[in-house]
């Protein structure tokens, strides 16, 4: 049986701020509605994932906005990953080398934190 995680929640104040910053860097607004008043459902995906973000309003999310900082994806180039988001003008941290990856992290408008790891070559 397999296991797939393919929805993370992130808390926002602001979802069209987020849905704007999140589309910035990249990912593909894959479902913006409003089914009932006081419902908003946002989902958005990373390029090349499996798994996708969500946020909105009357979520029931208990995680309060700027607490996030879980989250890790994978990129091929650490150095590209942080060069692409410093050209769109994000504030990124990065390229942190330790023996399990290279690294770069960035924060969204609430201060919900992203980890990218360029995977080690384990071949070498």
């Amino acid at each position: 049986m397999d296991w797939k995680i393919e929805l993370i929640f992130v808390p926002v104040t602001d979802v069209d701020r987020s849905k704007q910053f999140y589309e910035k860097i990249g990912f593909s607004a894959d479902w913006d509605q409003t089914p009932t008043e006081g419902l908003r459902f946002v989902q958005m995906t990373p390029p090349g994932s499996a798994c996708s973000i969500a946020f909105g309003t009357g979520l029931g999310i208990d995680l309060e906005p700027g607490m996030q900082n879980t989250i890790q994806v994978v990129v091929p180039d650490a150095d590209e990953a942080l060069a692409h988001l410093q050209g769109l003008g994000v504030e990124a941290r990065g390229v942190q080398d330790l023996d399990w990856g290279r690294f770069v992290s960035f924060d969204d408008p609430d201060g919900n934190s992203w980890t990218l790891q360029e995977l080690p070559d384990y071949g070498a």
